[in-house]
């Protein structure tokens, strides 16, 4: 592993001046952490550049609000079912929903096989490499066009996701963390500090989330490991504690909503065909947080109501078209 110690104070003269082209600062420390990154990197299957932009755009998809080790195995199911979009686009929403099975967030699953559609008919089969073609892919926002530029296209691009925000706001900053919301300030000092060149900003962005991944944690960092300490400003300001805490929201889970979600679409993913309203009661108690829960399904797509023969409702179902 490579730790120079003579790094200069990238941290005293602020993102500005240390992202310039020619600064040595800025030049050490991208040598500093992406040497780090080079001994340190994990082995995850979207990094070989065998899964192709299909499969970083499938991982980029999954990998939001979803830690790695709960997404990989999934993954790899997902891509050896549907290795190119036109596979996915084939599938049912039904059998969709059915292969995300616990990863959270089930929307995020029917706009990648709605992505899908689109690439498959609009770009003959191949991710678009163009941003503004990007963005207008379903599911696909800012971060994640500029994730697949970087990560799949091997171009330059700005990369924020919540761990890079977090290296940057202690390496640069001096703060504990970011501010609960993206500001333009960060993504000044992010493009600052990127290097010039395609390959090296990809890198680059790696292994900013990579050190906020594995060393740069937000509870428990481990200092001691990180290659770039001598110019971190948190750390020389002393550690200082989080100055929004009292800003940020907490997620609940139990007795939400969304657990009410959550165990009725796993009860329609487990059933071999529709469940009655009575059957589905099972999953869940009945009452005014059921009901809530089953409609909002229904309102996003997830859940089909099953029409009987005198045009009531038979029960529900995943939907398949």
């Amino acid at each position: 592993m490579t730790t120079p110690v003579e790094l200069r104070d990238v941290a005293a003269q602020g993102a500005a001046g240390a992202g310039r082209a020619g600064s040595g600062s800025a030049h050490d420390l991208h040598l500093a952490l992406l040497d780090w990154f080079a001994a340190n990197a994990r082995d995850l299957p979207w990094r070989d550049p065998a899964a192709g932009a299909w499969g970083v755009l499938v991982s980029e998809i999954m990998l939001q609000q979803t830690p790695v080790a709960r997404v990989e195995p999934r993954w790899r199911d997902w891509m050896l079912r549907w290795p190119t979009p036109a596979d996915l686009a084939a599938a049912t929403p039904a059998d969709v929903l059915r292969a995300w099975d616990r990863l959270g967030y089930p929307r995020r699953a029917l706009r990648l096989r709605e992505a899908a559609g689109v690439i498959a008919r609009e770009h003959a089969g191949r991710v678009p490499t163009a941003m503004a073609a990007l963005l207008a892919l379903p599911g696909v926002g800012s971060y994640t066009a500029a994730a697949v530029t970087a990560f799949a296209h091997r171009r330059r691009a700005v990369v924020l996701d919540t761990n890079v925000r977090r290296v940057l706001a202690r390496l640069i900053g001096g703060q504990a963390l970011p501010p609960p919301s993206l500001l333009a300030a960060e993504s000044e000092r992010a493009l600052d500090l990127l290097p010039d060149g395609d390959e090296d900003s990809a890198r680059w962005n790696a292994a900013l989330m990579e050190l906020g991944a594995l060393v740069c944690t937000a509870r428990a960092p481990s200092c001691p490991a990180c290659p770039v300490r001598s110019v971190c400003a948190w750390r020389r300001a002393g550690a200082p504690a989080d100055s929004h805490a009292g800003k940020r929201r907490t997620q609940a889970w139990h007795g939400t909503d969304r657990q009410a979600r959550g165990r009725l679409l796993a009860a329609l993913r487990a059933a071999p065909g529709p469940l009655t309203p009575a059957e589905l009661a099972a999953a869940w108690e009945p009452g005014p947080q059921f009901d809530r829960a089953l409609a909002g399904l229904l309102a996003d797509g997830l859940v089909a109501a099953e029409t009987g023969p005198e045009g009531g409702s038979e029960g529900y179902a995943l939907p398949l078209t």
